[in-house]
């Protein structure tokens, strides 16, 4: 049966001190979504109701709590009471910030858009899912939590030319993982797939096999590869608007979908480093779930033509055949590389000629690499370098390729700036062919942060060490990396990973902010694997290795939908249907976060107030470790965004 009627839909945009919940309601004729919002035990907007003649009704857990109500569309003031007559507002899509405020002074904001269309003929709506809210483009629950990611911060290809030769091919990395909120880690039961979504430029990447020569060549860098275009090493398929499943593996308790074969091009042709997907969560009979959109970021800035393009100014780097001058820049530098690699180990084909035969490269020439990727047959850098990112490569008695690259680029001087490169302090090195000065692959809370002259605190080496350090023999790529105990230990945060001590990796026993031990192979413990609270990945809260929160608007996005503003994912309500009662229980033994804990802690901090000064610092007064992520009101108080939250700011000197 139809009806004619004013349809009215209200979206959660944004809340400031609010953990955002979805509950539809049905009302006669009228379909509204509403947000539910639980700021403390005896505070809270419980639901934004309607009744039959569209009047939106706040329904608050305690009445008698609060002070005043105030609906706002820009400066225009709507309504002061708990109700507002929607019937009033015109045609159209309208912004309304809802402030309600309690008696002592506390307070909690709500922004929802309300799209009015005064001629709309529609069905009766049978087909909503009561559990579900439709929220811009985004389906959400009030029942789950989904959280993804990509693993790096930053996946690297060879650009669109993989003709001559490959370091790393396009493998892009996809994990996620969905949270009952009244229970734990949903493993099976479940359906969930990743999609192209429009990227923060407006812009989409639904593509990679138009965009690159790799499916050209990728049987003979990959012998038997056979890979269909836009199909991944991994078999998984470039993200496009058609969804792809992932599949869960039982050994790391996520969802999957790697080796997703991403350029950063979008489908303009305009380059985007930061593309978006939507992933989505379903039950088997195709209800939504969840959704979340996840950036995953991929650079081709990765190159060699800073010394080995023919235009280059480094004489050293020069052939003595001379410069190959093609007129391909993407084919020339490679190019140069190779007649130089055949100049200092003329034999290296010949030698292993064998060993790459057995491994199914047949069309190698013996008389070196240069002849060979002229004769049609491209190198992959890791089929005689084994490479950790791409298992199952090299041969034996070469050597590793981290370990070849980095040690004998240590000692190279940087033609602009006269530096070998292992005596450079900062990034600038390393961005000299990693993704940098336009990727930005270092970024995120080590990455843009700042001393008092606005200098760059953290850089590479900060972590990795020198460029000698990363390539030592003894070193296993991929795997002995730093990890956050280097750094975050005993209540205190350094700017290095490395002990001056012993110039290598800091080693402690405080293990609150440890990785796990021996993850994900023995005698290793990578950040990537580590898993923390409720069996959550490490990314999953933190965001991904290079890029932990708060980082590019496009890595922002997941935090921000979950949780409604940007940093490491924290708020309780995020995962939970009700705030736990819990002391240490949290993160890394935290306490929860809200006006509920501060109006309980007193007992807690009587007891043993010791152990507050792991993040409130030895004296009290705040640390990095007690800074707010957002604004927020406590029990009447309001602390700012960055603000270190200090036992005096309420207590005085009294305390």
């Amino acid at each position: 049966m139809k009806n004619i009627f004013k349809k009215i839909l209200v979206f959660y945009v944004f809340a400031i001190s609010a953990y955002a919940d979805f509950a539809p309601i049905l009302v006669g004729d009228i379909t509204i979504f509403v947000p539910y919002t639980t700021i403390s035990s005896n505070f809270s907007i419980k639901t934004i109701n309607t009744d039959h003649n569209k009047i939106l009704n706040i329904v608050v857990e305690n009445p008698s709590n609060i002070a005043s109500y105030l609906w706002k569309e820009g400066n225009k003031v709507l309504s002061t009471s708990n109700t507002l007559d929607t019937s009033s507002l015109s045609s159209g899509v309208h912004t309304i910030t809802i402030i309600v405020t309690a008696i002592n002074g506390e307070e909690t904001t709500k922004t929802i858009t309300i799209n009015i269309d005064n001629n709309h003929d529609d069905d009766d709506d049978d087909d909503h899912n009561d559990s579900n809210t439709t929220t811009g483009g985004t389906t959400t629950s009030n029942a789950y939590m989904l959280t993804a990611w990509n693993d790096l911060g930053m996946h690297c290809m060879d650009g669109n030319d993989f003709s001559v030769w490959s370091v790393l091919p396009p493998f892009n990395n996809l994990h996620a993982q969905l949270k009952d909120k009244s229970g734990g880690l949903v493993t099976s039961g479940v359906i969930i797939t990743y999609e192209s979504t429009t990227g923060t430029d407006g812009k989409i990447n639904t593509s990679s096999a138009d965009k690159t020569n790799f499916w050209d060549f990728s049987n003979k860098l990959f012998p038997n590869s056979n890979l269909q275009a836009n199909v991944g090493l991994a078999g998984n398929k470039t993200p496009s608007t058609t969804p792809e499943n992932m599949s869960y593996d039982t050994k790391e308790n996520w969802w999957k979908a790697e080796g997703l074969p991403l350029t950063p091009y979008n489908d303009d042709g305009s380059k985007n480093y930061y593309p978006l997907v939507k992933v989505t969560a379903k039950d088997t009979q195709g209800n939504i779930l969840a959704t979340a959109k996840v950036v995953l970021p991929v650079s081709d800035e990765m190159d060699c033509k800073r010394c080995h393009a023919s235009t280059s100014l480094a004489p050293k780097a020069k052939p003595n055949a001379g410069w190959v001058n093609n007129t391909d820049p993407e084919k020339d530098f490679k190019l140069n590389v190779l007649r130089l690699h055949d100049e200092r180990m003329p034999n290296a084909v010949k030698d292993n000629l064998a060993a790459l035969q057995a491994k199914g490269y047949t069309t190698f020439d013996s008389a070196g690499l240069e002849a060979t990727a002229n004769a049609g047959t491209p190198i992959l850098c890791a089929a005689c370098h084994s490479s950790n990112a791409l298992p199952g490569t090299g041969v034996s008695g070469v050597p590793a390729f981290t370990n070849a690259i980095h040690s004998y680029h240590a000692t190279v001087v940087d033609p602009y700036t006269n530096l070998a490169m292992n005596d450079s302090q900062n990034r600038d090195s390393c961005y000299a062919c990693h993704p940098g000065s336009s990727t930005k692959c270092l970024r995120g809370a080590m990455g843009d942060a700042k001393d008092a002259n606005g200098k760059n605190t953290m850089q590479c080496q900060s972590c990795h060490g020198t460029i000698s350090h990363v390539g030592d023999k003894n070193r296993k790529g991929w795997f002995d990396e730093p990890n956050c105990q280097s750094c975050h230990h005993d209540g205190v945060r350094e700017t290095s990973a490395i002990d001056p001590a012993t110039n290598t990796l800091r080693h402690v026993v405080d293990t609150k902010f440890a990785t796990n031990l021996n993850t994900p192979a023995a005698g290793v413990s990578l950040y990537r694997f580590s898993t923390g609270h409720g069996d959550l990945q490490c990314e999953a809260c933190h965001g991904a290795t290079h890029a932990i929160y708060p980082a590019h608007n496009a890595d922002n996005l997941l935090s921000e939908g979950i949780q409604g503003h940007t940093g490491t994912i924290g708020e309780c309500s995020s995962c939970h249907t009700s705030v736990p009662r819990t002391v240490t229980g949290g993160p890394h033994g935290m306490h929860p976060v809200g006006s509920s804990w501060v109006k309980t802690h007193r007992d807690v901090a009587e007891r043993n107030a010791a152990q507050c000064t792991t993040c409130h610092g030895a004296d009290y007064r705040g640390s990095v470790l007690s800074k707010m992520f957002t604004t927020r009101t406590l029990d009447g108080k309001t602390f700012t965004k960055g603000q270190q939250v200090s036992c005096y700011a309420c207590h005085g000197k009294k305390w």
